[in-house]
């Protein structure tokens, strides 16, 4: 059997939009998965819209040796780091070749990722392929723009979730988000559903697998992981 494939796609927005605050990916919900994939024996590439360094979010990470154990593990991992300092552009890769393309959270995707052209078609193209869509917390921002071959939203008539409106607005961020992630899939006939607010969450919709929030990150994978292997 073939080594299974998954695309992880981050944010390359570091800016909260003109609050001058700085964002990313959220360090759990690229950390979480990428080990809990590559530990069962899959391929981790990492992209972004840019290429480069990946920017993090600063509150997702602490002072070195005061991080979850997982989170130090990555930080101390010279080849996830070489990763994150040098992620590739996604343009340059093909959404075909992987089995998967994974979406990560943070803040930062809501800014740069619903309006990327790579993004939009990498989502298109995997999806198109009967490849696997997958994306936790605001990483769904990265599901919006796409379309099936039909012309309507990927997400029309699925069973989807992400961040809620109610999190947003604990977060206190929903007057500086571009939109509401929960609304905005909602209007494009996503059936959103969640969970309790900070708890861990998540839906498979045949191919398309989406979680609520930080919390729900290693559950996610485990379901990509689980949808992979039944593949």
């Amino acid at each position: 059997m073939n080594r299974k494939r998954t695309l992880m796609v981050t944010t390359s927005n570091a800016k909260m939009g003109d609050t001058g605050k700085t964002t990313g990916v959220w360090a759990e919900e690229l950390v979480v998965p990428y080990y809990v994939l590559l530990d069962a024996g899959v391929e981790v590439e990492i992209a972004s819209p840019l290429g480069g360094v990946v920017p993090f979010e600063p509150n997702s990470l602490k002072p070195a040796g005061e991080n979850e154990p997982i989170i130090e593990r990555f930080l101390n991992d010279p080849v996830a780091q070489g990763k994150v300092k040098a992620a590739r552009k996604l343009a340059d890769l093909d959404a075909q070749s992987f089995d998967a393309i994974f979406f990560p959270g943070g803040h930062g995707t809501m800014w740069d990722l619903p309006g990327d052209a790579s993004v939009t078609a990498a989502v298109a193209t995997a999806y198109a392929a009967d490849k696997f869509v997958v994306a936790v917390c605001h990483g769904p921002s990265g599901l919006v723009s796409a379309t099936r071959p039909d012309g309507k939203s990927i997400l029309q008539g699925k069973r989807v979730n992400g961040f809620t409106n109610a999190e947003e607005d604990a977060a206190g961020l929903t007057s500086v988000v571009p939109f509401a992630l929960e609304t905005r899939m909602r209007e494009l006939g996503g059936v959103f559903e969640n969970g309790p607010d900070w708890q861990p969450y998540a839906v498979r919709d045949d191919k398309l697998i989406t979680g609520q929030n930080p919390q729900s990150s290693a559950l996610v994978a485990q379901k990509l992981l689980a949808a992979l292997q039944e593949d």
